[in-house]
């Protein structure tokens, strides 16, 4: 048994929570739409992942990097901690985004513009 995978799992989830709160991206600029946003897509990978499995298509495969723990018949601890990195990595990615393009948006407004554009 490894702790390997799972403690650069939550390394990284440590990143996503320091880019958040230095940013106030999700959790820091709304907690409660932050938790039901993450939950309601962590529980649609892990749905994603149980039809996976049902069908035959995904199936855990022991490894010397991963603890061998299990939430479910084939859906290894790492897995939900992976989930949850995903979602909310794609959530900070998304606001950031909105925060970055918003102030490009702000610092060129239409009367900078027409300045810019006056012969």
């Amino acid at each position: 048994m490894s702790f390997l995978y799972l403690g650069f799992l939550l390394l990284s989830l440590a990143g996503m929570v320091v880019l958040d709160v230095r940013r106030r991206l999700f959790f820091a600029a709304d907690a409660r739409r932050a938790a039901l946003v993450l939950l309601v897509g962590v529980l649609f990978f892990l749905a994603w992942d149980v039809a996976g499995i049902g069908l035959g298509i995904f199936l855990h495969s022991q490894s010397r990097f991963a603890t061998g723990w299990m939430v479910a018949p084939q859906i290894p601890v790492e897995e939900v901690v992976f989930l949850v990195f995903l979602c909310y990595l794609t959530m900070n990615v998304v606001r950031l985004a909105e925060q970055l393009l918003g102030r490009r948006a702000a610092v060129v407004t239409p009367e900078a513009r027409r300045e810019v554009d006056a012969p």
